[in-house]
């Protein structure tokens, strides 16, 4: 009995003692759940580090046996513990027409959304093309990818103070800079799967340009803005500009011109049409105008038909005519702007520009490769 009472009493001092232990590992639980998520998070992160470094590789290792070296310097791959983030303190391609380089740059996609990038660039950015020499430069810069299956579905470009230098070019530099610029692009709807067309959207604000200044007479600031639809797009790679152009070419791509209006100061211009390439390589097409406040530069340029003194007289006549041609409802523009009239066709054919029926004096357009 007295060893019967004992071995009661021991097991009755037992059951608190158990309790205490399960009420210990109710607490720690949570905590070593966490710790298990942590740790698997962790190691899947440092998966799919790895596993985009090796696409990183092996796409450049792509491109360098096609001709295309591309390099990132100073490449690093962070962003733990929600995100792949990239960076090169420059980004640079060499192959045989010409090469590029790119100032510190960053490309960030999220764990939860891979195929969207996002990328930013603090410049500037320097292109050798054969004679041609470009720079570029910017307070701010950023962009946008949204990869698909098949492509993408939209890419957008933000730009703050654009400011963009080209020397060589004919007929002498090019110096464009502004405020503001905007590009977007994204597969054309119910076209992208038949003629491959990219549609594309361009906006540039208060934008300096010395050549347009000299040609339309006034300092003015202009605001540009496109609306075009780019078919056979997704022929175009990372080749050569002559290569992927006349692929393009070949494979019968046009630039469809949806709406360009060009607006600086009084005057006004807006246009719709279609380009290509010819067989010589050079732009051609029709573009149809409307305008205002160009009756001045219009009988200009019709009047360099004539040499200098009668074409003076006739360029003074044909802007007197534009100016009293029949106008369109004033609901065509602005309350405060004279509103749009048509003008002849501006038609692009074997390398000339032809205006009211005739060819522009002293004006040609290259083969662009």
């Amino acid at each position: 009995m007295v060893q019967d009472r004992t071995r009661l009493e021991g097991a009755a001092e037992t059951v608190p003692v158990r309790g205490k232990r399960r009420s210990r590992l109710g607490l720690f639980l949570p905590y070593i759940l966490l710790a298990l998520v942590v740790v698997g998070w962790s190691a899947g992160w440092l998966w799919m580090r790895e596993r985009a470094a090796g696409e990183i590789d092996g796409w450049i290792a792509r491109e360098a046996s096609a001709g295309r070296t591309w390099t990132c310097a100073d490449r690093s791959l962070g962003g733990y513990p929600f995100r792949l983030e990239l960076r090169c303190s420059a980004v640079t391609l060499e192959r045989a027409d010409g090469r590029f380089r790119l100032g510190p740059s960053t490309a960030v996609a999220q764990i939860y959304q891979p195929r969207l990038v996002v990328f930013e660039s603090a410049g500037p950015f320097h292109v050798e093309q054969g004679p041609l020499t470009g720079d570029a430069s910017w307070t701010a810069l950023q962009g946008s990818f949204h990869g698909a299956a098949g492509g993408f579905t939209r890419a957008s470009l933000v730009v703050d103070k654009p400011d963009i230098a080209v020397k060589g070019a004919e007929p002498g530099p090019i110096a464009v800079s502004g405020r503001h610029l905007e590009l977007h692009a994204r597969p054309s709807p119910g076209r992208f799967d038949s003629d491959g067309a990219v549609d594309v959207s361009l906006r540039l604000n208060q934008a300096a340009v010395p050549q347009l200044d000299a040609l339309t007479r006034t300092q003015d600031p202009a605001d540009l803005s496109l609306d075009a639809t780019l078919t056979q797009a997704t022929v175009l790679r990372t080749g050569t500009v002559a290569r992927e152009l006349e692929r393009w070419r070949q494979a019968g791509g046009a630039l469809d011109l949806t709406a360009l209006s060009l607006a600086k100061g009084p005057q006004r211009v807006q246009a719709k049409g279609s380009l290509a390439l010819d067989s010589a390589h050079r732009p051609a097409g029709q573009i149809d105008l409307r305008a205002a406040g160009v009756d001045a530069l219009v009988g200009s340029i019709v009047g360099q038909r004539f040499g200098s003194d009668r074409g003076a007289l006739v360029g003074q006549l044909v802007g007197g005519l534009l100016g009293l041609a029949q106008r369109p409802s004033p609901a065509d523009a602005p309350a405060d702007a004279a509103p749009l009239k048509a003008l002849p066709p501006l038609r692009l054919v074997d390398g000339k520009l032809v205006f009211s029926g005739f060819p522009i004096p002293n004006l040609y357009l290259p083969a662009l490769y």
